[in-house]
């Protein structure tokens, strides 16, 4: 197949990918054969001129008269086909993968579709169970700390946009999205270049995909933790839950997620090697999803999807400041997995249609601001943080808020402007430098206005800012060989996807699970 590139339609005209195809390649209409669109993005940086900008794969008749270097949008279409090791394994036990969230499901789905039948341990709920304990909380503010936004089937992603954006380049990607395909996320995954699924669909594509395991010979079990790793002469050989049950293993993939802290604080003191490293909180920030679509696109928003926007600032002290997981109509949600602290985080469902867009607003934060060089000194600072939201939030579950105007100039408001909050169950005002370090609520004061001259009304005065946002990635990172992903200091144990510092999103995390699933493969081929 050639792949056409830089094929330019106006979203004023008609949409006819054909006739394009073979323009661009100076043959008959007929002549295209099939064509299969491979990426679609928009292109709004000049808003008299929107357009969408597709790469499209053709089957062409006589494909070998064309000539494809006398045009440089055209290329051979590359083989992005998923290829599975090869070989046959011959493992004694069966690995055992511990947590359910992007990394855990795509390395159970791989280890089960390589005929391994892997035991998924998860501390959570399966999503319909999950769903009704997340509900809960947020009308009532009772918290089940087992059960809830951070922990159960599908991990933290399954409460959120869904969004399937990476920076990674690794091929194992579209593995990825074809597999949310077939479980039911929208077919323009496939090709769309910022592709989502929406919380709304993602439970249904996650149950598939569980079902999809069991079918395969994996087993999951719901509502059990692991509490302790049993080793001998530095090698795995078991895994204890909570209820006593011992499960022998040789492998296990320990994709805890970034919000496991219990489970880090035991890593810790079994010495497992993990360290510190950097990360970044702030608040989530809400501004009218109208506001957003007419800044993007001007006056042709109307014909456009939902807009999104994506903020960078580096302060005068060299801080970096920005904008994270940003969720067009959506709602910020209270996302708690320990009692007495407050936490938020963004969703949308698929259709995006809520009045409010909203984003995270982050500050990097390292080591050296942590106060102490205690390997989990970053975990206590996120439940310092937590702590006080939930006390100054009126110790309810409420979280605080604050508007932009307000908060930049340092005084508590009384009423809410045109954005009203969508955090539930409640909020109360509060002035934010009670909360935040003055390192961040300094920054986030230098960063605001700077950020507006890029999009603009993003500082508007009644823009609500919503205290805190801590969990955007792990505080720490579980050491592990470059090339056998174990940890350093017990084999059989592979740290895998965002908890363990590795990934940094639903596909990277994924894309992580697949690869340790492939090195455990690869470990018992004869």
């Amino acid at each position: 197949m050639i792949r056409i590139s830089n094929i330019k339609i106006g979203i004023f005209e008609n949409i006819d990918i054909k006739s394009a195809c073979a323009k661009k390649i100076g043959v008959s209409y007929d002549d295209i054969l099939s064509y299969n669109i491979f990426r679609r993005s928009l292109d709004a940086r000049k808003k008299d001129n929107i357009h969408y900008v597709y790469v499209v794969d053709v089957n062409v008749k006589n494909e070998k008269r064309i000539n494809i270097n006398r045009n440089k949008d055209l290329s051979l279409a590359p083989d992005m086909e998923y290829k599975f090791p090869k070989g046959e394994c011959k493992i004694d036990k069966r690995p055992v993968v511990i947590g359910f969230g992007p990394a855990g499901m795509f390395s159970a789905l791989l280890l089960a579709q390589m005929g391994l039948k892997p035991i998924v341990i998860e501390r959570g709920q399966d999503v319909d169970k999950r769903t009704e304990a997340v509900n809960k909380f947020w009308k009532e503010g009772k918290l089940d700390k087992e059960c809830n936004v951070q922990f159960g089937e599908g991990g933290a992603g399954t409460f959120s946009d869904g969004k399937l954006t990476t920076r990674i380049k690794d091929l194992r990607c579209r593995k990825v999205l074809q597999e949310l395909e077939r479980f039911g996320a929208p077919s323009e995954i496939m090709y769309e270049q910022k592709p989502h699924i929406g919380t709304d669909i993602l439970k249904t594509v996650v149950k598939n995909l569980r079902n999809s395991i069991i079918e395969l010979g994996g087993e999951i079990h719901f509502g059990r933790k692991v509490v302790d790793f049993l080793s001998e002469n530095g090698s795995l050989t078991g895994v204890v839950l909570e209820n006593g049950d011992i499960i022998e293993c040789s492998d296990a993939v320990l994709s805890i997620g970034h919000s496991a802290r219990d489970t880090f604080e035991k890593i810790y003191e079994k010495g497992i090697e993990m360290e510190q490293k950097p990360f970044a909180m702030g608040v989530r920030i809400e501004h009218p999803q109208s506001m957003i679509d007419f800044s993007q696109y001007g006056n042709a928003y109307k014909k456009l999807p939902t807009a999104d926007y994506r903020l960078t600032y580096t302060t005068k002290k060299g801080r970096g400041v920005y904008t994270f997981c940003m969720c067009p109509g959506g709602t910020v949600v209270a996302s708690s997995s320990e009692s007495g602290m407050v936490v938020t985080n963004g969703m949308s469902e698929y259709a995006r249609d809520k009045e409010n867009a909203n984003s995270a607003l982050l500050v990097q934060i390292y080591p050296e601001d942590f106060g102490s060089d205690h390997t989990l000194a970053g975990m206590h600072m996120q439940r310092e943080l937590e702590k006080k939201a939930f006390i100054y939030g009126g110790e309810n579950y409420s979280a605080p808020v604050q508007t932009v105007g307000s908060f930049i100039k340092g005084y508590e408001d009384k009423e809410f402007g045109e954005v009203k909050n969508s955090y539930k169950p409640d909020v109360k005002f509060v002035n934010l430098e009670n909360v935040l370090p003055e390192f961040i609520v300094e920054a986030m004061r230098e960063a605001l206005p700077e950020m507006g001259k890029r999009l603009k009304g993003f500082d508007r005065d009644d823009a609500l800012m919503t205290a805190v946002e801590t969990r955007s990635s792990s505080p720490v990172r579980i050491l592990r060989d470059r090339e056998t992903y174990e940890s350093v200091n017990l084999k059989g144990l592979y740290p895998c996807g965002e908890g363990a510092g590795y990934a940094g999103g639903i596909v990277s995390a994924s894309v992580d699970g697949i690869i340790v699933a492939e090195k455990i493969f690869n470990k018992y081929v004869e």
